[in-house]
Parts: C-alpha cells; sequence; structure tokens
C-alpha cells in the first residue's frame, strides 16, 4: 500500500488515503515519486469548481507536477534504469490522431492529462507510459526536476517567437510567468517587462531576470515604454494571465507587426478588439502545455547554460502536512509550492 492525495466526488478539498501500488504495464514504467508541486488546475481540483467536477473522475489520485525515480519496468520497456531521476510528460497522447502520426503530438486531439484525467503523481508511487518519462540530466535536484513541467509551459511561451534583442512584455507574474521572464532574458531579450497587481510577485519576477516588473493599474506603460528608450511599442507580448486587462494592454502597446503567444486560460470569454489585431497585423499564437519533446530539450539546455529557476520555489511542505501546502498556494502569496514525497 502506498499513501495518495485523492480526490472525493462530494465537495472540496482532498484526502490522504492508503491505496494500492500501482503495477506497471507491459509498457509503463513504476516511479518513486520524490517531489511534486502543486499547480493552479490542482486548486480547481481542490476546490472541487464546475470544470473540475466536469472534468476529473473521481474519486482519483491527483497531481502532475513531479520528480522521482524509477522503482520498475515494464516487460516492453527498454533504455531506462531503476534508480534514476526521472519526470513524466503530462499529457498522454492517443497515438491514432493525424496530428500523433505525424509527430506532432503536442497538437494531439484527445489527450489525457496525469491526475486530471488518469491517476497521478499526490502518492508515493505513480505508473506512466514509458513514452511519457523524461530521464533527467546527471547531478538535477529533484527539485528542480519537479518543476519541469511548469517550466515547459514557461519555454514553450517564451521561445513562440524569437526574443533575441527584442522588447517582451509579459502580462501575469505567477509561477509561470516568472519562469518565462528569465527564459527570454537569458535569450537576449533587450528589455522584459513583467506586469501583475501582486506586489509578492512582482518582487519575484525582478528577482528572475526582468527588467522592470510593474502594477499596470499604477504605471502607464506608454511612459514607461520612454524610459527604457522604445520608441514604438513591444515587439513580442506573453499573456499569461487569463485577465481580459492584460490583453487590452498588450493591444495597446505592442508595435506593429508585433508577436503574440497566448498561454493564460480565461475565466470566461471576453471581447477583444480585432480590428487593432487586422490594423496592426499582429500574430497571436494560442499555446498549450510543451512540444514533445523539443521543449524537454530546451529545457535541459536552458538549465545547463545557467538559468536558475530555483527562486521560484516559495514553500516546502512534507506529504503529511499537504493542507498547509494548500493553504499557501492559495494564498496569493506565492510562488510554487512544493510537497516531498521522500527522502
Amino acid at each position: 500500500m502506498m499513501r495518495a492525495l485523492v480526490k472525493h466526488p462530494d465537495g472540496p478539498g482532498l484526502a490522504m488515503e492508503d491505496v494500492p501500488v500501482p503495477d506497471p504495464g507491459p509498457d509503463e514504467v513504476l516511479i518513486r515519486v520524490h517531489t511534486t508541486g502543486i499547480c493552479g488546475t490542482d486548486l480547481h481540483i481542490y476546490e472541487w469548481d464546475e470544470w473540475a467536477q466536469a472534468t476529473v473522475p473521481a474519486p482519483m489520485t491527483v497531481g502532475h507536477e513531479f520528480s522521482g525515480h524509477i522503482a520498475g519496468i515494464g516487460v516492453n520497456v527498454g533504455g531506462f534504469e531503476v534508480g534514476e531521476l526521472v519526470s513524466a510528460e503530462g499529457h498522454v497522447v492517443c497515438g491514432k490522431c493525424r496530428n500523433c502520426l505525424a509527430g506532432r503530438r503536442h497538437l494531439c486531439k484527445e489527450p489525457k492529462g496525469l491526475g486530471v484525467n488518469i491517476p497521478g503523481a499526490f502518492a508515493d508511487y505513480v505508473v506512466v507510459p514509458k513514452q511519457n518519462v523524461w530521464r533527467h540530466i546527471d547531478g538535477l535536484d529533484p527539485e528542480i526536476g519537479a518543476l519541469f513541467d511548469p517550466f515547459g509551459n514557461a519555454v514553450h511561451t517564451a521561445l513562440a517567437f524569437p526574443v533575441l534583442g527584442e522588447d517582451v512584455l509579459i502580462t501575469g507574474a505567477g509561477p509561470i510567468g516568472v519562469m518565462a521572464a528569465a527564459v527570454a532574458a537569458h535569450s537576449g531579450a533587450r528589455n522584459v517587462v513583467v506586469t501583475d497587481i501582486n506586489e509578492y510577485r512582482l518582487a519575484l519576477a525582478l528577482r528572475m531576470g526582468a527588467t522592470r516588473a510593474v502594477d499596470p493599474t499604477k504605471t502607464d506603460l506608454k511612459a514607461l515604454q520612454g524610459e527604457l528608450g522604445m520608441t514604438e511599442g513591444f515587439d513580442v507580448a506573453l499573456e499569461m494571465s487569463g485577465a481580459p486587462a492584460a490583453m487590452d494592454d498588450i493591444l495597446a502597446n505592442t508595435i506593429h507587426g508585433a508577436k503574440v503567444a497566448l498561454l493564460g486560460i480565461p475565466a470566461e470569454a471576453y471581447a477583444i478588439d480585432w480590428s487593432r489585431v487586422i490594423f496592426n497585423m499582429l500574430t497571436i499564437r494560442g499555446i498549450y502545455g510543451r512540444e514533445m519533446y523539443d521543449t524537454w530539450y530546451k529545457m535541459n539546455v536552458l538549465i545547463q547554460s545557467g538559468v536558475d529557476i530555483s527562486p521560484v520555489i516559495s514553500h516546502r511542505f512534507p506529504a503529511a502536512s499537504y493542507e498547509d501546502a494548500f493553504e499557501a498556494a492559495r494564498s496569493g502569496e506565492a510562488a510554487k509550492v512544493l510537497i516531498r514525497w521522500a527522502d
């Protein structure tokens, strides 16, 4: 038996329960979980909102951001060894749709989410398909390994368009937004400006390499452009918040022909000034998850070349204190909250 955080369908919260250790199938890998991270998706599941109720087949073990060591290997699995530090791509693709067959697995028609649609990693052990296992570079801290899922979102978004020599606007200073700031700065952006209304997160954005981090309700972005020597606007914008006001700020502060990557998920549909998009000839690209597995290779290179994402870790809790961990994650005074499962 093992410990697992289980989501039941009877209301908010999670329950720590003893459940059977899963057996890896012929094409699966059993992983002893070391560290997990709490994601915004996990908060939706914890609060059992309308989206979670319609999506999660409760009761089920949840959680998808993790690192751990291989503990068992299916009979058809090669190339891995027991004891290796790994994480996993959390989107389990169908392998049958047009995009999967064409090698564009991140565009799978019907992916299943680890810890969302299938049993997840908030547990002592998790089983994942062999094609989803990612072996980490030697010497990587398991805490950093547990960040590769959200770090991948940041890398995918920040590198959706070339940023070398460009002025980059990032709206939303959550963990993914501030990691995207680190990536953009490391990749040669001239200025990286991050906006948010949370002072704690703005301070973190500066630590992560942002040129400036401002509250757009208090700082005029046009005036800020002048202070930074910009004459026409931002070349690239990364929308990480899902807030309608953030999109308004992007449309008002980008150059003609700007590139806009959207990762933030709106709580509901909102209006956009499409005439401005058309007349300014903007390119808008939606971003979801990570490219399999180009983004993972890029993460390795970025870590090896000096990008430090450790400041995004604000809290650490043992598994027994999971309630405190979720309370911290919901407080607004936290970045990435980690839960430790193994020594």
